[in-house]
């Protein structure tokens, strides 16, 4: 039988299954070869003795540490322009883990009727020259939930983006308070609220959403120089054309990226975050 894990709690998993949610612990095989059964799993389970057992672990095709999830397909990069005050860097940096955990993000703007006009025009024309697709909200409001809500089909959703931008609403908004105070699993299972955090899913809109909104590791120092090229979208097109292999559109003459900047093909803040980031990973390395 398969199934989905939606929650994990004292060695105890709860796999949605076509017979309902049903209560497993993992073969003790699993600790022995260092892979342990993660919320998102889609696995194979047995019945014995009336306790379903985690049998097999399909193949994931991603892998979050915080919040600790598998198979998360896309996030929603969630920000404001005001309150607080954009930050370009931190919504690139973003961008780039999301494309290097392959995820695709769709970026938020919340907090729409606080934006100062010419700055948001900037920062979107900035977003939708890497060809992201931007979705709009005043989430108190309601605005734009709709759209967020018909983006879950099909897909494993996480929100991220920094602190007070409106995470917790726009999840309550799409979910539901009440859905959101007790948790589906909890409540199907009749043991009430949780208190104990831990990572969730919940099925929503024939798609599945972390109930812990966002992940906050954002750390891209292990990025190395020739993987950082791949996680600016825009830049795609223009790999390996360059003249010379390797190239890493920095410093190096006949680049193919930087031909693409000169002619307006490519975002130039965007652009001068990549060589900043580029010179990071350099200096790290040198230590």
């Amino acid at each position: 039988m398969r199934g989905t894990i939606m929650k994990g709690i004292g060695g105890f998993y709860y796999v949605n299954t076509d017979r309902g949610i049903i209560e497993c612990r993992a073969r003790g095989k699993f600790r022995y070869n260092g892979l342990s059964p993660m919320v998102g799993d889609e696995v194979e389970i047995k019945l014995e003795r009336d306790q379903g057992i985690i049998d097999e672990i399909c193949p994931r095709i991603s892998q979050l540490k915080r919040p600790a999830v598998a198979n998360v397909t896309q996030a929603l990069v969630v920000f404001a322009f005001n309150h607080p005050e954009i930050n370009e860097d931190l919504l690139n940096k973003f961008l780039i883990s999301c494309e290097f955990n392959n995820l695709k993000p769709i970026v938020c703007f919340n907090k729409l009727d606080l934006a100062d006009e010419e700055k948001k025009l900037d920062v979107i024309d900035m977003i939708r020259n890497t060809g992201y697709e931007v979705i709009f909200l005043k989430a108190k409001e309601g605005y734009g939930i709709y759209k967020v809500r018909e983006k879950l089909k099909d897909n494993i959703t996480v929100l991220c983006g920094p602190s007070g931008v409106g995470k917790s609403t726009i999840l309550n908004a799409i979910c539901g308070k009440e859905l959101m105070e007790t948790g589906q699993i909890s409540h199907k299972l009749n043991r009430g609220k949780h208190t104990t955090r831990h990572s969730e899913i919940i099925e929503l809109e024939n798609g599945f959403i972390v109930d812990t909104p966002g992940f906050s590791s954002l750390d891209i120092g292990h990025i190395t120089k020739d993987k950082l090229q791949y996680c600016f979208p825009e830049f795609i097109e223009f790999i390996g054309i360059c003249k010379f292999t390797g190239c890493v559109h920095h410093k190096e003459p006949d680049c193919a990226v930087k031909s693409a900047l000169y002619n307006d093909k490519i975002n130039k803040r965007r652009y001068d975050f990549y060589v900043k980031t580029l010179n990071e990973i350099s200096s790290k390395k040198k230590y």
